[in-house]
């Protein structure tokens, strides 16, 4: 390993990224704004990595997100009617990289760490907060799914800061 580079990885940028002049000018925008990492989990169990989710406060509150409809997520979640929306913190990196597809997950993406059985879906034990929702509806929105659900059930056990996806990178908010 080249200790040399930050962190003592191999490389400092990542060798696959795709060059902004190749990007699409909407991929360009959208990575200009900071989003919330999240995981989204569904009974079955099946989980995916969000970062385009939005909260709408309202009676009842709605949650909102961007799905890939071929996820095995929104196959489970469109089966189950309901699932469970995770804020991540700094510390749950792996946890993000692990439920995109980014790094292995042997045994299942629910195979590493403590977890709790909740009526939505999965969640992390010991999560300061998530959420609990009922399939509203879905439909087409650019290459994905924007999916709506009813919040009906929340937990705070604490307060932490958010894992934040900014420039195609995690980073972190000092609060």
């Amino acid at each position: 390993m080249n200790t040399d580079e930050p962190g003592g990885r191999i490389h400092s940028t990542d060798p696959f990224a795709v060059p902004d002049s190749s990007k699409s000018p909407v991929r360009r925008l959208r990575g200009r704004f900071a989003a919330p990492v999240t995981i989204w989990t569904t009974p079955g169990p099946s989980g995916l990595t969000v970062s385009s989710t939005l909260v709408a406060d309202g009676d009842p509150g709605r949650i909102l997100g961007l799905i890939d409809e071929e996820s095995d997520f929104w196959d489970a979640a469109s089966i189950a009617g309901r699932f469970a929306v995770i804020p991540l913190t700094p510390a749950d990196r792996q946890l993000a990289d692990r439920f995109a597809g980014l790094m292995p997950s042997p045994g299942g993406l629910f195979a590493t760490g403590e977890w709790q059985r909740t009526d939505y879906g999965p969640v992390p034990a010991g999560v300061a907060s998530w959420a609990g929702c009922r399939l509203e509806s879905s439909r087409e929105c650019g290459w994905a799914l924007l999916v709506e659900g009813v919040i009906e059930s929340m937990d705070f056990n604490g307060d932490a800061p958010p894992l934040v996806h900014y420039r195609g990178r995690y980073a972190q908010l000092t609060v």
